[in-house]
């Protein structure tokens, strides 16, 4: 009976010793990262939103903490490309993914996903946001989104609205407006962004939904027309374009948005010095400047404020995905 006391002490000694050391190894670990390089993979293409985000961060880190960062884009298949490519590195904080609307859409587009983006990664920040412009071809008779809904019920199936590809925050932005208005158009996706705003300006598509970086100059032009932002507040952008709350249309508030994730098993120590120097950036006059200029927003907070937001986002658009009746290609 000693003898079982005196292993039960043992064991119990050891795994308290093993504790201890794990915690004091955190703070250690913490305080050599990085000692080389970090990537942060982009599931979107060279000059897309997400991609210019990505690197206005990297360019601060850069400069106020002297890390070195590479981006690197690997666009495809709504963002599990590079989810997959993140994955294969090891649990250390060196590879980071940047998390979008359009991949937490995925799980419910895509039915051969072999990892799950709310257990396989760990949140580290969610880092800004940007709400969309419902732009027309000023063709469109509409000159506003409660008109536009009016043309839509009264031509059910003539109308169509555009997007950079299936599953994009374009693309589910246009099925939620679908949805929640009850009209009928019909959605054309492209393999690219530029292509689909060219054939909008060109008459081809009538209207689609967009952040507004992409058609400023457009709607300052007259060659597309602004219906509204999908923002509770007018965009300092678009001060004269109303809101979809002003519209009447509350429930069509939709904010595209980016975050930075990590593979799960990446010590808490090395997620919390990103976390922190990534929060600074954002809080830097130049960052603010940056984002503003292309109609974002900085967001910031802790990992567990974004990894609720993410399985927030993962139960919305999957949702809207299943309600919709949305089917990718085979």
């Amino acid at each position: 009976m000693a003898t079982q006391t005196f292993r039960g002490i043992y064991w119990w000694g050891r795994l308290l010793l093993a504790v201890s050391l794990g915690a004091m190894a955190q703070p250690a670990v913490a305080q050599s990262y990085p000692s080389g390089m970090i990537r942060i993979v982009v599931g979107g293409g060279a000059g897309a939103p997400p991609d210019i985000i990505t690197r206005i961060i990297a360019n601060e880190l850069g400069q106020s903490e002297g890390w070195r960062i590479v981006v690197e884009n690997k666009p495809g298949a709504i963002g599990t490309l590079a989810a997959g490519e993140v994955l294969k590195q090891p649990a250390d904080g060196y590879s980071i993914l940047a998390f979008t609307l359009g991949a937490s859409a995925s799980p419910a587009l895509l039915s051969n996903i072999a990892f799950r983006h709310d257990t396989d990664f760990a949140p580290v920040i969610k880092v800004m946001t940007a709400h969309h412009v419902l732009v027309a071809n000023p063709s469109v008779s509409a000159k506003s989104m409660a008109e536009l809904v009016a043309l839509l019920k009264s031509q059910p199936d003539k109308l169509t609205f555009s997007s950079g590809g299936m599953g994009t925050p374009a693309h589910l932005a246009g099925e939620q407006f679908r949805l929640q208005t009850g009209v009928r158009a019909t959605h054309v996706p492209y393999r690219a962004l530029p292509q689909a705003i060219g054939d909008l300006v060109n008459g081809t598509n009538h209207y689609q939904f967009i952040t507004p970086l992409p058609v400023l100059d457009l709607i300052a032009s007259g060659k597309l027309r602004a219906l509204a932002v999908t923002a509770p507040t007018r965009m300092a952008a678009l001060k004269d374009v109303p809101t979809v709350v002003e519209e009447g249309f509350p429930e069509l508030i939709i904010a595209d948005w980016l975050g930075f994730v990590v593979k799960s098993g990446t010590p808490d120590a090395i997620i919390g010095k990103l976390n922190e120097a990534i929060n600074k950036a954002l809080a830097k006059a130049s960052v603010r400047e940056a984002f503003a200029k292309i109609a974002a927003e900085p967001a910031g907070g802790t990992p567990g404020e974004f990894g609720a937001h993410i399985k927030s986002q993962i139960a919305h658009w999957s949702k809207v995905v299943k309600d919709a009746g949305i089917k990718m290609p085979e």
